[in-house]
């Protein structure tokens, strides 16, 4: 779907990103995207607030972002980067699934009042899967990377 005419410049709002990706309240992780060039990176945020709805049981008295969703923003943000670099018969909207996570580790807490800063680098793309690399940042400081597979959902 997306060629030199028909890809969007950034910065990409909600609104754009839920066109992209599949994922509604409260699972679409992405707030906005900064930044992008095509097949090669895309830096994104998630403003992380008390609202979410995770926080009522990750922990109560002490809110923690889980690792997992942490990973899967990154994900989503991998999903754009591979929507926004890939060619598509217009109204086409092929979706894709991560299918593996390398290499993960967590530094530092997320927490209430946070803005996850997320960079992904596309490493390579290998027929109908993508191989990034996703680094999660608040304040400049690495709260969480990890090397990610995504593939297309064949029939």
């Amino acid at each position: 779907m997306n060629d030199t005419n028909t890809t969007p410049a950034a910065p990409i709002e909600a609104h754009d990103i839920a066109k992209i990706l599949p994922h509604r309240y409260p699972f679409l992780l992405i707030d906005r995207v900064l930044a992008f060039e095509v097949g090669k990176t895309l830096t994104a945020i998630k403003n992380v607030t008390m609202n979410e709805p995770f926080f009522q049981g990750h922990f109560p008295g002490f809110p923690v972002m889980p690792g997992v969703l942490i990973i899967e923003a990154l994900a989503q943000a991998s999903g754009v980067l591979v929507h926004l670099t890939s060619t598509y018969a217009p109204g086409a909207h092929p979706l894709y699934f991560l299918v593996k996570v390398d290499k993960a580790k967590f530094s530092q807490i997320v927490k209430p009042g946070d803005q996850l800063l997320l960079d992904i680098q596309l490493k390579r793309i290998i027929r109908s899967m993508a191989i990034f690399h996703g680094r999660a940042s608040v304040n400049g400081k690495t709260v969480a990377e990890a090397e990610m597979m995504c593939a297309e959902k064949t029939d």
